[in-house]
């Protein structure tokens, strides 16, 4: 399929602007027999690209790791208080590494050490949202995490805490870290975690 040949988008309408953005797509796409849908209508889910970063210290084989308020959770029946990778929002003009050094040192009190890696990027909710995620690795000295941080005119309310790897990485398997960018992070670590100590030693 190619997208401009094989999507035809006749109208885009925004029904909300807020603190996140709601607009709705009135379109046909060519099907796989060759055919063309008839008119469809989708309401598409705008929030920006975000960052999160992988806080990890190879030196104590640990993870930083933030618990913050998350109302949707409470929504869904999970519990509101999340644990969770540093992340953010990323705004216009920022780069990508710029985002998960602030993030780090907003949420944790942490600064990344030497070069970012990028573990990899996906798409949040690829059947409703634009929202790319791009997931990093950063390397930081686990003792200097600790407290009580945010950003006091977002009401942000965030407890830093220092987690083994092991630990860490079984809260990801069985369901205790549900922040689909943490799972992913720590599945990544899962993997990767012993050439990350090898390369510290």
């Amino acid at each position: 399929m190619n997208d401009e040949q094989d999507i035809d988008i006749r109208d885009k309408e925004t029904v909300y602007d807020g603190f996140f953005r709601m607009d709705r797509y009135r379109l046909r796409h060519r099907k796989f027999d060759g055919t063309w849908t008839k008119e469809i209508s989708r309401e598409i889910f705008e929030r920006g690209h975000a960052v999160a970063a992988l806080l990890y210290d190879p030196a104590e084989d640990a993870v930083v790791m933030v618990e913050q308020f998350r109302l949707p959770a409470y929504i869904a029946g999970r519990s509101a208080w999340c644990l969770e990778t540093p992340a953010g929002i990323v705004k216009p003009g920022e780069e990508l590494a710029e985002v998960a050094r602030r993030e780090a040192r907003e949420e944790t009190g942490c600064d990344i050490v030497g070069e970012l890696r990028r573990i990899g990027q996906f798409m949040a909710s690829i059947g409703g949202s634009t929202e790319i995620v791009t997931v990093f690795l950063g390397q930081v000295d686990s003792k200097t995490a600790d407290g009580l941080h945010g950003v006091a005119d977002e009401e942000e309310d965030i407890r830093v805490h220092v987690i083994p790897a092991d630990e860490a990485i079984r809260k990801a398997d069985e369901g205790e870290v549900e922040n689909a960018a943490s799972v992913i992070a720590l599945n990544w670590l899962a993997r990767h975690r012993a050439s990350l100590r090898g390369s510290a030693a």
